[in-house]
C-alpha cells in the first residue's frame, strides 16, 4: 500500500506579511515596507518603545565594548530619528535614575529637528561646519568621553559611490571627535564594507590604542554595514 506524502507544511498558514504593489507605489519602496512589517527587530522596537532598529545596534555594541558607562557624556552625531540617544540615556544615566551611579549626559545633533529624548539634549547641526567642534564643547560644558555615529549617506544606487562617501562621512565625525574626545575616550561610527575604509583604520589607529571593526547581529545580514570602534583616545593624530 502505498504511504501517504507528508504535508510538508502544507495547509500551514504563511506568517510572513506581504505587501501589494500599490498605484504609485514603486516596487522596491513595496519591499522596503514588506521588509520592514516582516522584520523582528522593528516589531520588537516598537513593543519597547525605541523609534528604530538601530537601537539594538548600539545596544549590542556597547554589550561588547563598554563605553556607554554612568557619567560618561555622549555625543551622538546625525542622532535622528533618536534610537541611538534613548539607549545612550538609559546607560549613562543621564536622567539621574540609577541611585549610587555618576550621572552622565548625551548631546544629538543633527541636520533636522527631532522630536525631544528624555534625558538628551538636541540641536540642529552641522557637524561639518565650521567651528561646529567649538559648539559643541560649548553645549556640553567641556570635552566628550565617547562620540558615535550610525550616519550615512542618501544612496546614489551605486554600491561604490554610497562605500566612499560613508567613509567621508566617517573621516570627518572623526576628525570632530580628534577634537573634542577626552583621553581614553571612544568613537564608534558606522562605515560600508568596500575597501577605502582602510585608510579611515590608519588615521584611527594614530590616534586610539585599539581599533576593530564590529557587526552586530541586529544589523540586517544582506547590508554591507558594519561599525569601526575605536578605544582609548590618545590625542589628534596632528597634535604637534
Amino acid at each position: 500500500m502505498p504511504k501517504k506524502a507528508g504535508n510538508s507544511g502544507r495547509g500551514q498558514r504563511d506568517l510572513r506579511v506581504k505587501v501589494k504593489t500599490a498605484r504609485g507605489r514603486r516596487l522596491s519602496s513595496t519591499l522596503w515596507l514588506e521588509r520592514q512589517l516582516n522584520d523582528p527587530y522593528v516589531q520588537r522596537a516598537k513593543r519597547e518603545g525605541y523609534r528604530g532598529r538601530a537601537a539594538y545596534k548600539i545596544s549590542e555594541i556597547d554589550d561588547k565594548f563598554r563605553f556607554l558607562v554612568p557619567g560618561a557624556r555622549v555625543v551622538d552625531l546625525g542622532c535622528a530619528p533618536g534610537g541611538w540617544c534613548q539607549v545612550a540615556v538609559k546607560r549613562v544615566n543621564a536622567l539621574g535614575e540609577k541611585s549610587g551611579k555618576a550621572q552622565g549626559s548625551v548631546l544629538g545633533v543633527d541636520l533636522k529637528e527631532i522630536d525631544p529624548v528624555p534625558g538628551a539634549e538636541t540641536h540642529v547641526l552641522d557637524f561639518m561646519a565650521d567651528g561646529a567642534d567649538d559648539q559643541v564643547k560649548a553645549w556640553l560644558g567641556g570635552g566628550a568621553d565617547v562620540v558615535m555615529s550610525d550616519m550615512a549617506a542618501a544612496s546614489s544606487g551605486h554600491k561604490q559611490t554610497d562605500h566612499l562617501r560613508i567613509v567621508a562621512l566617517c573621516e570627518a565625525a572623526a576628525y570632530l571627535a580628534f577634537d573634542i574626545l577626552e583621553p581614553g575616550g571612544t568613537f564608534v561610527a558606522k562605515v560600508l564594507a568596500g575597501g577605502a575604509e582602510g585608510e579611515l583604520q590608519t588615521l584611527l589607529k594614530k590616534s586610539f590604542d585599539k581599533v576593530v571593526n564590529f557587526k552586530p547581529e541586529a544589523s540586517r545580514s544582506d547590508s554591507s554595514e558594519k561599525f569601526v570602534v575605536a578605544t582609548g583616545f590618545r590625542g589628534s593624530p596632528h597634535a604637534d
